[in-house]
């Protein structure tokens, strides 16, 4: 995780000083106020990647003088073949079209389909232990 919240780190600093440079060249509201959060934003997630990062062992990603062997071996567990990911993004877009036609009660809709879709991804492996 020390690479990434190294990457952040940088994106962070540059991102302030995007924000320094526009205030005083262009003194636009909306812009300032943008480059202001978005390294703030930055900022977070750098400062979590890198409290995190104390936590983890070293990977193989922050080691400089790693081989690529040094990777090898099991990542994680990824479903084979998942529908879920395809019902999060047709939710996700009726949430979009929702917003864009300013309709309220389909951006319910869309959203309560979104909670549904990714409750379903988030549990799909997720049995309950069987009762003997």
């Amino acid at each position: 995780m020390k690479i990434e919240s190294r990457i952040f780190e940088i994106c962070t600093g540059f991102f302030f000083l995007c924000a320094i440079a526009y205030t005083i060249l262009a003194g636009e509201v909306v812009g300032i106020v943008a480059l202001w959060l978005t390294g703030g934003l930055a900022l977070i997630i750098g400062t979590y990647f890198r409290f995190v990062s104390r936590r983890l062992e070293e990977r193989p990603e922050d080691n400089p003088d790693a081989e690529v062997s040094d990777g090898a071996g099991e990542v994680g567990f990824f479903s084979p073949g998942s529908y879920w990911p395809l019902g999060i993004a047709a939710a996700a877009s009726l949430a979009a079209i929702a917003i864009a036609f300013w309709q309220i009660w389909l951006l319910l809709v869309g959203m309560t389909l979104v909670l549904i879709a990714v409750g379903g991804l988030v549990f799909e492996y997720h049995r309950k232990p069987a009762h003997h």
